[in-house]
């Protein structure tokens, strides 16, 4: 029969294996490159431990690990994606805009864990607050947004708007997630028929724009050419003037000379300045000077005599040769007897 004793030795045998098994097997833990630990004594906080490879600590029950991963998570805001199959919340993206319309809204948030133990111990569910977090910025960018700036070009500027405020709302909440990027899925209206009506009037938009650079580029044609002939004009217009002043200046230069010709001969020089004019004034006129001295009228038709002269044919070279000879002969006979 065994004794009591033997069967409390091999009682405290066994119970100090069970204990040296736990204490080996609780004292050390390996942390991979992907994950980040959290040590703590009596369950304080310690140290967080993010350097992969095999670690030590105090054995359980005075030390124990949490370990979380360093990765990059991706939150779905409006729909989820399982399987290969995509669903859809439409209630949690319906969401009104700047100027009253409604749009449905989903995005994705990519996030990280920062802060290990505020992420452990800072809430019960830090998950369903950045969801709760990211619905509320959304909402809150979309409702200060056009709805045209939503649908078209202004999508960068809500990524980034929501970011910001998500980023500053996280860290207010402090429960050690950071934000890593937003990426807006879909913006789109809520049903076919106004995604139709809001497709006329951006088709609309776009027409009237296009008639509107057209209009600015015929406009802008028309002041370049406008522009072009004033300064044709100016230019036309300076030349004028310094034609006309440069006659002037010669006209006044004429007078200052005839004036100086008339203190000297005023009765010539007025004489010859009413015979110019007259020439000036009736081109085609001939023109006498006439002298009535009471007994027979005397006249010098000047416009015969000028025609007569160009009428006169020059006499050619062997003539004017030959015209001493016969003078000198014609004088020779005339001084026979």
């Amino acid at each position: 029969m065994v004794s009591l004793k033997r069967i409390y030795t091999i009682t405290g045998l066994v119970l100090l294996i069970l204990i040296l098994g736990v204490v080996a097997i609780s004292t050390w833990y390996t942390v991979d490159e992907s994950d980040q630990s959290v040590i703590m004594t009596f369950g304080k906080v310690e140290e967080t431990i993010t350097e992969p490879g095999l670690h030590f600590k105090l054995p359980w029950p005075i030390q124990s690990v949490h370990k979380l991963s360093k990765e990059t998570f991706s939150l779905q805001f409006g729909y989820k994606e399982e399987g290969g199959k995509v669903k859809e919340y439409p209630r949690e993206t319906k969401m009104i805009t700047g100027d009253e319309n409604i749009v449905l809204a989903d995005l994705v948030v990519q996030w990280k864990i920062t802060d290990p133990p505020k992420y452990l111990f800072n809430s019960d569910d830090p998950q369903k607050i950045l969801y709760d977090t990211t619905s509320a910025s959304l909402r809150s960018i979309i409702g200060s947004t056009k709805i045209d700036d939503a649908l078209t070009s202004g999508k960068a500027k809500i990524e980034a708007d929501v970011r910001e405020l998500l980023s500053e709302l996280m860290k207010k909440y402090d429960v050690g997630i950071s934000i890593s990027a937003v990426k807006l899925q879909d913006v789109e209206l809520p049903n076919e028929e106004v995604r139709k009506a809001f497709t006329n009037v951006t088709d609309a938009r776009e027409t009237a724009n296009t008639k509107i650079n057209e209009a600015n580029k015929y406009e802008n044609k028309r002041i370049n050419e406008a522009e072009g002939e004033k300064d044709a004009l100016i230019s036309k217009a300076n030349g004028d003037k310094a034609a006309r002043t440069e006659a002037a200046r010669g006209d006044v230069a004429v007078f200052e000379k005839l004036y100086s010709e008339y203190k000297g001969n005023k009765d010539i020089t007025r004489d010859r300045l009413i015979i110019e004019t007259l020439e000036q004034v009736l081109p085609n006129a001939d023109i006498y000077i006439m002298n009535d001295d009471g007994n027979t009228m005397k006249y010098l038709p000047l416009r015969p005599l000028e025609k007569e002269e160009t009428k006169t044919v020059p006499v050619p070279e062997e003539e004017e040769a030959k015209a001493p000879d016969n003078e000198e002969s014609a004088v020779k006979g005339g001084t026979q007897p």
